[in-house]
């Protein structure tokens, strides 16, 4: 997708409008702002949705309500359609206070001890214009608040479950880049990792990009710190800026210093993410330059590989099934721990860079 601003993720994006979200709170801000009562009771009762018993909202004390009336926004977003996959994913789209629409991904997977791990938003489009995805068609269209990317979660967990947080996985890897909106997603973070609340440790919480260093680098000195995933998706400079515009302005070398910068802690593993597109980046020469790049990373990290989702706003189409074999055998042989992701949701546009909604 063209756009006439040749680095827009360097340009701030709209912010949401209106009061400030009850659900992009902290404690210590309910105390700033003198509210009534204890600020880690309001906080709990807001950001524990099993305890809404049925209501479809907090259950607050009517002083609680009346003095949050005039100071916060209490919306939070809505279903209005969902689409369950033959995988047992649902895709749901939520709609937002100003009318914006984003898409979420609610994933169950049946493993040992069952888990649910959430596809989440964190902008409305994406400045991005990477040419594979469908969410960078709609051109960016503003930044998600802290109390909505929070909300997501809520609603989801509300609506789809599970009961309680202990049994949750975070992905931000929905619309937008997350870390072009790095405040409010940051922000998001340390209300679902605190422990009055979800309590979601930052081990499940994942933040994937597309290779904005200033981002990177950022976050790697924040705390709370998720854990990162990048999206690689090519490994010559000229592949890469054709399919990536970030690309352009941070290319291979400058985004491999930055992943060689970011304080590991222990047992933390870094992910890089490779969308594999026929004709584009999938060769047995491809694999070779991608173990290349990943260097040390090849050990105790994990390289996922994605077939390309095909969908109406790209004319990139997945590789084929041998092609995808020899690419993953050649990084084994190479010594990369690689896992070849089956995508959740295909049949009904939930995959991975199907999300977009167009303006309502």
């Amino acid at each position: 997708m063209e756009n006439r601003d040749p680095r827009p993720w360097d340009q701030p994006a709209q912010e949401r409008p209106g009061l400030p979200s009850a659900y992009g709170l902290l404690p210590e801000d309910f105390q700033a702002m003198q509210a009534p009562g204890r600020a880690e009771h309001i906080f709990g009762m807001l950001q524990r949705p099993w305890t809404w018993l049925g209501l479809g909202a907090p259950r607050v004390s009517k002083q609680i309500r009346e003095w949050m009336a005039s100071r916060l926004d209490q919306s939070l977003p809505v279903i209005l359609e969902r689409s369950l996959s033959s995988d047992g994913s649902t895709k749901v789209v939520l709609g937002l206070a100003d009318g914006e629409r984003i898409e979420a991904v609610h994933m169950p997977r049946e493993v040992r001890n069952p888990r649910v791990t959430l596809c989440l938003s964190s902008q409305v489009g994406c400045a991005m214009g990477c040419t594979f995805c469908a969410t960078g068609s709609m051109g960016l269209r503003r930044n998600l608040s802290a109390g909505e990317i929070v909300g997501q979660v809520l609603v989801l967990l509300r609506e789809l479950g599970p009961e309680r947080p202990h049994a949750i996985t975070l992905v931000f890897m929905g619309m937008g880049e997350p870390l072009h909106n790095l405040d409010n997603l940051h922000k998001a973070i340390r209300i679902l990792n605190f422990e009055q609340g979800l309590n979601i440790s930052t081990r499940r919480i994942t933040v994937s990009t597309s290779g904005l260093v200033s981002g990177i680098e950022r976050l790697a000195k924040m705390t709370p710190r998720p854990w990162l995933a990048l999206s690689l998706n090519a490994t010559t400079d000229e592949a890469r800026g054709r399919i990536m515009p970030v690309n352009r302005a941070w290319n291979l070398e400058r985004l491999r210093l930055a992943l060689s910068q970011w304080p590991l802690d222990a047992r933390e593993k870094l992910t890089i993410e490779y969308v594999l597109i026929e004709g584009v980046n999938d060769t047995v020469a491809d694999a070779e330059r991608l173990a290349d790049w990943m260097g040390e990373l090849r050990a105790g990290h994990n390289l996922n590989l994605i077939r390309m989702n095909a969908h109406g706003a790209s004319a990139f189409q997945e590789p084929r099934e041998d092609c995808v074999t020899a690419f993953a055998n050649r990084l084994k042989e190479r010594g990369c721990f690689v896992t070849v992701r089956k995508s959740r949701g295909r049949d009904i546009q939930g995959a991975c860079g199907q999300l977009v909604r167009k303006a309502v």
